[in-house]
């Protein structure tokens, strides 16, 4: 696959993978959220040289025609274009249809009509909602606890069903909590670096007890790579997990640890999710994604927070956060 389109390339997981794929020489149409600046998002941070090789189109995933011609002459598209805040879905669920829902038709029938080799579309462990049990398969029952999570269920949906209706090619791919250089404001690993390197002896947090499964980004890059060189996954829905957990406490902990021994949290009530809402466990199952393509992870936790907090301590990046401000 030498020609692809990287839908959400503006994004944190998107421009980590559009950049991994060119500087591999693959020729990447680098699909980005239109807007008035004429800002690329992340691309516009990372290695003008590599950016130089790639097509950047500005564009909207709602916009049914547009898709459309992104994905003329492509041999394979990874789609990760998507509204992904769990809080701001609480507030704007109908966006979350549009984009979500509505973004991943468009690219699923441009796909049809342009016969695409290999569509990867992007999930979330979120679908799962608190654990029933774990480690979590792909088997799992689908649980929306969030607007958020009810919109990427039935984006999977939706591609599950072209896959049996009109044999495309499709792979659901499940990374699980991605972190690392790059990531929304809106995420706990930013929110508690942010907070501790401007100087707050007291981070606000939301819920402390959930677990999460953390999986450094080039990592989660790399599974993405191995399944779309992968055939027997088509049709399948694949996790990219860790198989470890950690609580939300015990993480704060450790990069308090790192950063600020002598700083506290505090469990804030804007932060917290609705009763009902809220998803206490993600441990995930790797073990489909180990069998096809032989992924494990090549990041330990404590590597790959060492890594997040040096690029945070860049000036240049930290400056496009605000750590006195909730980012819903």
């Amino acid at each position: 696959m030498q020609n692809v389109l990287v839908t959400g390339a503006d994004g944190f997981i998107g421009s980590h993978l559009a950049e991994s794929l060119t500087a591999q020489g693959i020729r990447v149409r680098a699909f980005c959220q239109y807007n008035s600046f004429n800002s690329r998002g992340w691309l516009d941070r990372i290695d003008p040289g590599l950016v130089s090789k790639m097509e950047i189109v500005l564009g909207d995933i709602r916009d049914a025609r547009m898709v459309q011609q992104a994905l003329h002459g492509v041999d394979a598209v990874y789609h990760l274009a998507a509204l992904i805040a769990i809080p701001y879905s609480y507030h704007a669920p109908e966006s979350y249809v549009d984009v979500n829902i509505r973004g991943t038709l468009n690219v699923l029938e441009g796909a049809r009509y342009h016969k695409t080799n290999r569509i990867l579309v992007t999930s979330t462990s979120e679908v799962y909602g608190t654990a029933m049990y774990v480690p979590i398969t792909e088997d799992h029952p689908r649980q929306a606890q969030s607007p958020y999570s009810a919109t990427k269920i039935a984006a999977d949906a939706l591609a599950v069903s072209y896959y049996r209706s009109f044999g495309l090619p499709v792979t659901i791919v499940r990374p699980f909590n991605t972190y690392g250089p790059r990531q929304s404001a809106r995420a706990i690993i930013p929110t508690i670096i942010t907070q501790l390197l401007a100087g707050k002896q007291e981070i606000q947090l939301g819920d402390l007890r959930p677990t999460r499964d953390l999986v450094f980004v080039a990592d989660t890059v790399k599974g993405f790579e191995k399944i779309a060189a992968t055939p027997s996954l088509i049709g399948e829905d694949v996790n990219i997990a860790t198989q470890a957990e950690i609580s939300i406490s015990t993480l704060a902990q450790e990069l308090i640890g790192q950063l600020n021994p002598l700083a506290t949290t505090n469990q804030e009530e804007d932060r917290l999710r609705p009763a009902n809402s809220e998803v206490f466990r993600l441990l995930g199952s790797a073990h489909k994604l180990e069998q096809h393509t032989g992924w494990k992870p090549d990041t330990t936790l404590r590597e790959g927070l060492v890594k997040t907090i040096h690029w945070f301590r860049n000036p240049d990046n930290i400056r496009h956060y605000r750590s006195d401000t909730y980012i819903v």
